[in-house]
């Protein structure tokens, strides 16, 4: 693993930006995981303002989210369908039939499951995938106990994960209680990983990523197993390094 220490959020945003943009800018096409929430948000923040004041085109780039919320309708306000038009793809050039996120209303949630790795297998994989961390050490929706050789799956959320994410919502009964998650096999088939963190609260994590030992309990830490793997973290978050 790659280690590059940044002073804070906003330049650990700028320095996952700048991979982004190199590649987009390098690649004939390019397929880019991408993640959801507050840990990401800087990044697709400097990536518009690229866009915007240096014209990188992202027409030849196709994405696929990690995750969804099961029954939270697209249009919802706190759905990942909703957080990608509205903090990043509206604000690009990427065409619309580019982007894909799992379908958390599908009838026949195996079957979407399938159809999700079929989707990504069908562009190539996945280039360049855009990683958080948990507090658990969960990656995507992949809680602790989640099988490394799993595939994109349907998940019960820990508790833990909701409160996290209940700030997003009125009200922690608000947040829904599963997900569709690309499994972790699916996340270490992806040819480079970027993974984010910020702030003493993932600190622990961070540490236990790095120092700790390779085991199902700790999903991140399967990302030992990849060799191009880089970790992009502010002081806060690497102060047990």
């Amino acid at each position: 693993m790659r280690i590059i220490r940044t002073a804070n959020y906003q330049e650990m945003s700028q320095a996952a930006a700048n991979i982004i943009t190199d590649k987009v800018r390098s690649a004939g096409k390019l397929t880019l995981g991408l993640a959801t929430g507050s840990t990401p948000q800087g990044v697709y923040e400097q990536l518009i303002s690229n866009h915007d004041r240096n014209g990188t085109s992202y027409r030849n780039v196709q994405t696929v989210n990690l995750d969804e919320y099961i029954n939270l309708a697209i249009d919802d306000p706190n759905s990942y369908h909703s957080f990608m038009k509205k903090n990043l793809f509206d604000l690009l050039d990427i065409p619309a039939e580019n982007t894909a996120i799992p379908n958390g209303m599908a009838d026949d949630l195996d079957r979407e499951c399938e159809r999700y790795e079929e989707l990504i297998r069908s562009k190539g994989g996945i280039d360049l995938q855009l990683l958080g961390i948990g507090g658990n050490g969960h990656i995507g929706f992949n809680e602790p106990g989640t099988l490394f050789s799993s595939r994109t799956h349907i998940v019960s959320l820990a508790e833990s994960t909701r409160q996290a994410n209940s700030r997003f919502f009125p009200s922690l009964e608000d947040v829904p209680k599963s997900a569709i998650t690309m499994g972790i096999a699916t996340i270490l088939d992806s040819k480079e990983i970027l993974l984010l963190a910020s702030g003493e609260a993932k600190a622990e994590a961070i540490s236990r990523l790095i120092s700790g030992d390779c085991d199902e309990s700790f999903p991140a830490s399967a990302l030992k197993l990849h060799e191009n793997v880089t970790i992009i973290a502010d002081e806060e978050a690497l102060k047990y390094i």
